[in-house]
């Protein structure tokens, strides 16, 4: 018997919903995508949940008020509760959500006066979510929430007389770049780089990386390009330098690893558990199927693709696209948090969850593909004279040299029918670009080469009894990729991000997708 099974025998399971009783709450993020998914799994399993404080950044507190109705209670996510409680509803939430005005960019969360105390006193399990997800952002930005808003967050967790748990919600891929193979639930220690444990180029002088004088550089930069009319760009560019010379292939998997070592380092006697699935998908089950919120990694692809806009693209056919639906993503933190928020250790530790289908049922591209195919093939767009916009089975260019070249051909191509109009000349020159840059998002996806270990995930599920598995389970073997792709993901990206349904006619062949970045905004 393992020391986990005697720790908690399996007719006893973790005890989720019992530490769940009474115990309060404060999440960052609180509006995002992961947040109100993990809120509304919280309320309605576990009623009797204390207060859940919920930082959002705004003005005043009327105006967070009004974020908190508007985006989280007033939200489509609810309504399995909207129905439970009927003409109670919006009281129930009111008492149980508290808004707090904040911002993690700033010292002590930007709380003030009585209301900072409260929460102190009465908080039991702090979950940071808060993120900037952009994969190329402007080092000082990324590094202001990635990086110095976890060390805000575990900062004011030291002044929580209560705390029992700290959950950081991180990413995965925080084992970008060059790792290849399976890759262990491993937590980052300050001064860790991915370039020195792989010894990049075989040298002799290991890069050391020291997060505050990173902190400082970018700060320092974003001072120095004030009045830089390239600014933006130039801020990109620093954080794709600093992120490569250490071993990470995108600002935003570095910033997110150094924030990992900053809580690391500051946590003291506080017990950590970081969060690290990947890339995070529509609900697979609850609290009811395909509910997203934005656009995830995949979905701009998706979505292109079925308005017939993006016909080839860039990745290895048998290559593992890892996806996870976010309910699994869930469930899986509330077993963290109440296996480690119950357990009094000596010494804290940073236990780490990786939540990956990876190494447990991989998804190949080639597969996916093919199920796009099958799917849009079945159930097509309508373009803006009524017809049906048929797709061919995806193209996959193996290096983007190769993508790069079959754009080059195709426009040259192309600008032989055209030559007369230099306009049209310039738009497909426009569009080559921007083919490259939407390419280029999906590389350190595409091609990536690590398989996520899941042991330390696997491991909670071995403890929780049968009752906690069917209303807190989170196998993620027990995907049924097609069902999920074509049934319960596309679905949902049509109905809750692009408000339409399938059959209907498109409003023009290059009208902008909804939340796509802003070099999307032109037909691919």
């Amino acid at each position: 018997m393992s020391k986990n099974s005697a720790q908690y025998p399996k007719q006893y399971g973790i005890g989720i919903e019992k530490f769940f009783v009474g115990k309060s709450f404060f999440v960052t993020g609180a509006t995002g995508f992961l947040a109100k998914v993990l809120i509304e799994k919280i309320l309605r399993t576990a009623p009797e949940v204390g207060k859940i404080f919920l930082l959002i950044k705004a003005e005043s507190e009327e105006a967070a008020s009004k974020r908190l109705k508007d985006e989280v209670i007033n939200a489509e996510l609810f309504k399995c509760l909207q129905q439970t409680y009927g003409e109670c509803y919006q009281d129930f939430m009111l008492n149980k959500l508290v808004p707090v005005v904040g911002n993690i960019s700033e010292s002590n969360l930007g709380l003030e006066g009585d209301l900072a105390k409260v929460i102190a006193n009465e908080v039991d399990v702090i979950i940071n979510s808060a993120a900037n997800t952009t994969l190329h952002e402007r080092y000082d930005i990324a590094i202001d929430i990635n990086t110095r808003g976890p060390s805000h967050v575990m900062n004011f967790a030291k002044k929580c007389k209560k705390i029992k748990v700290f959950v950081h919600m991180s990413t995965a891929y925080v084992n970008d770049g060059k790792r290849q193979g399976r890759i262990m639930e491993k937590p980052f220690y300050m001064g860790d780089t991915i370039a020195r444990e792989l010894n990049f180029n075989n040298s002799k002088i290991e890069p050391n990386l020291d997060v505050e004088k990173e902190i400082e550089l970018a700060m320092k930069s974003k001072k120095a390009l004030e009045n830089d009319e390239d600014a933006r760009k130039k801020m990109k560019e620093l954080g794709l330098e600093r992120a490569r010379k250490y071993g990470w292939d995108v600002t935003y998997v570095f910033t997110k690893a150094m924030g990992e070592m900053m809580i690391d380092t500051l946590k003291e006697n506080i017990p950590v558990v970081i969060i690290r699935p990947s890339m995070i998908q529509s609900t697979y089950k609850e609290p009811f199927a395909g509910w997203i919120q934005g656009n995830r990694i995949l979905d701009l692809m998706i979505l292109y693709y079925g308005r017939g806009q993006l016909n080839e693209f860039v990745g290895v056919p048998s290559g593992i696209l890892d996806v996870i639906p976010v309910d699994m993503v869930v469930n899986a933190t509330l077993a963290a948090i109440a296996k480690h928020g119950q357990v009094v250790i000596q010494k804290p530790e940073v236990k780490v969850y990786q939540i990956a289908s990876s190494v447990t049922n991989p998804l190949v591209t080639k597969y996916l593909l093919s199920l796009l195919h099958e799917h849009f093939d079945s159930s097509p767009f309508l373009d803006s004279m009524g017809s049906p916009i048929r797709v061919p089975l995806m193209k996959l260019f193996t290096s983007m040299e190769d993508f790069s070249a079959h754009l080059l051909d195709g426009a040259m191509q192309r600008s032989i029918i055209g030559s007369s109009n230099g306009e049209l000349l310039a738009q497909k020159q426009y569009e080559i670009l921007r083919r490259k840059e939407f390419a280029n998002v999906y590389l350190p996806y595409g091609f990536y080469a690590g398989r996520f270990d899941c042991s330390n995930t696997l491991g909670l599920m071995q403890i929780m009894n049968e009752e906690e598995k069917k209303k807190f389970g989170f196998d993620m073997g027990s995907i049924d990729w097609k069902h999920y792709i074509t049934n319960v993901h596309v679905p949902g990206l049509m109905r809750n991000v692009m408000k339409e349904k399938r059959g209907e006619t498109l409003v023009g062949a290059g009208n902008k997708i909804p939340g796509g970045p802003k070099f999307y905004k032109s037909k691919l």
